[in-house]
Parts: structure tokens; sequence; C-alpha cells
């Protein structure tokens, strides 16, 4: 049974840090694509950021350039996003998602994502 259980959401002030983290089971971890994408109260489901099966490539919305990392450890099969900097506009609920690299690499198309966890609400108040 596949599973992608998201935690470390939860309350920051504006310029602040977070960690979210996302533990995979049920699939190969080490040969998966992973992802994590966002949704703001009112808008569509949209890409974050994105790092390969072997760790060595990144990928990352303009949004969150420069502000933002995605890591993955695979001794614990997790991927990790340290959100640095945080503004209010990043109020969101966070997924992380899993691709099979097998049928290709980094992607930010959310169908491209097999796998998909609940969720984690990240709000950065002013």
């Amino acid at each position: 049974q596949v599973q992608l259980v998201e935690s470390g959401g939860g309350l920051v002030q504006a310029g602040g840090s977070l960690r979210v983290s996302c533990v995979a089971s049920g699939f190969t971890f080490s040969r998966a694509v992973m992802g994590w994408f966002r949704r703001a109260p009112g808008k569509e489901r949209e890409f974050v950021a994105a790092i390969s099966w072997h760790g060595d490539s990144t990928y990352y919305a303009d949004s969150v350039k420069g502000r933002f990392t995605i890591s993955r450890d695979g001794a614990k099969n997790t991927v990790y996003l340290q959100m640095n900097s945080l503004k209010p506009e990043d109020t969101a609920v966070y997924y992380c998602a899993a691709r099979n690299s097998i049928l290709g690499g980094i992607t930010t198309t959310t169908r491209d994502y097999v796998h998909w966890g609940q969720g984690t609400q990240v709000t950065v108040s002013t």
C-alpha cells in the first residue's frame, strides 16, 4: 500500500522558517522523482519544487527560488522542504507527490505524479 505522509506544517510569522517532511512507503522511493506542490485558498494546486531520484537535480518555482530547498534522505524514505523567509502568500496546504523515474525525470505537471499525500497546512502570518 502506497503512502505519503506529510508533517511539519504550522503557523509561522512572515520572515520565519519551517521544514515540512514527507515519509514514503509502499513503493521504491530510491527510484522516484519527488515533488512538492501547494494549494492556496481559492487557487489551483501549483508546483513548488522537485528532486530527481538520485538527488543530484532539483527544480523550483520562480516564486520560491532562493528561499526554499528540497532534499531527500534515502535511508529514511523521506523528502523535505525547507522553507525560509516565508511570506503570507506562501500560506497553503503543501502536498508531496511521487513519480516513477522510469516514466521520466523532474516535471512540474501535476498529472505526471501518481502518488500523493494528504497535505499539511502552512500558515504565514503578517
